[in-house]
């Protein structure tokens, strides 16, 4: 088992790929912390992982309420003793064209990503350090690279991700504490509309060279590797688990 007695935290993980990867982490034999905005989804993938044999807690916590996001990281360490390895994966959208959005559709995304990543991180960041071991994963998107229509909040978002993640590994590496990220394909139920809506389906599936839509577990062995020992030398990276859409 590749991560055997680690302790995990990811964040939306009560469906999608954050799911996926509790479940993997899981069966790599890590103790996982389920986190979601909705509990009843946290409490059916924790229990589903506990069936199995697994061990995971369910915790519910708005990424971007700073004060929730400390009682949450508390609650896992009370739990288990530490937190290994942080997966920031917790997102949402609010989609509109650029003339027509709202402060509060730009406020929301935002805070989510970017102030809901910063704010795990800083919950966490302080036992690594003491313990010299930590496994930072950030989840970024091909629309923080590339840009796209409808999302400039989501965009910006994600393209801050990635300079989150580069900052992170550089002044963490001298504790042995690692940040990647990864960017997905369209493996979440954000992207619904995207692969069910005519007006988009086959216009974006030509831009993915395997010409498919990604599966949530087939995206989850990449944060298995980023959260494993296979990739203690591995830090400050982008891996694009997105059928080949950002090839340059």
């Amino acid at each position: 088992m590749q991560l055997k007695d680690r302790v995990a935290i990811v964040t939306g993980a009560g469906q999608g790929i954050g799911a996926a990867v509790a479940r993997a982490y899981a069966r790599e034999g890590a103790r996982v912390a389920v986190v979601d905005l909705n509990i009843e989804s946290a409490q059916s993938v924790a229990a589903g992982i506990n069936a199995a044999g697994g061990q995971a807690i369910a915790v519910a916590c708005n990424v971007a309420i700073r004060e929730q996001v400390d009682a949450m990281a508390k609650l896992v360490t009370q739990t288990w003793g530490r937190v290994d390895i942080l997966v920031n994966n917790a997102g949402v959208t609010r989609t509109a064209m650029l003339h027509k959005m709202t402060q509060d559709q730009w406020q929301d995304v935002l805070s989510v990503h970017l102030s809901g990543s910063f704010n795990c991180l800083q919950a966490v960041v302080d036992g690594m350090i003491e313990r010299r071991y930590g496994r930072i994963i950030y989840v970024t998107s091909a629309a923080g690279v590339l840009g796209t229509i409808g999302q400039i909040n989501y965009s910006a978002a994600k393209a801050g991700i990635l300079g989150m993640t580069k900052s992170t590994a550089k002044e963490l590496a001298r504790f042995n504490i690692t940040a990647n990220a990864i960017a997905p394909g369209a493996a979440t139920p954000m992207t619904e509309t995207i692969r069910t809506d005519e007006r988009f389906k086959e216009k974006y599936l030509d831009r993915i060279p395997l010409g498919r839509w990604a599966e949530p577990q087939e995206v989850a062995p990449v944060f298995v590797f980023f959260a494993s020992d296979a990739s203690s030398y591995v830090t400050g990276q982008v891996i694009a688990a997105d059928g080949g859409m950002t090839i340059h």
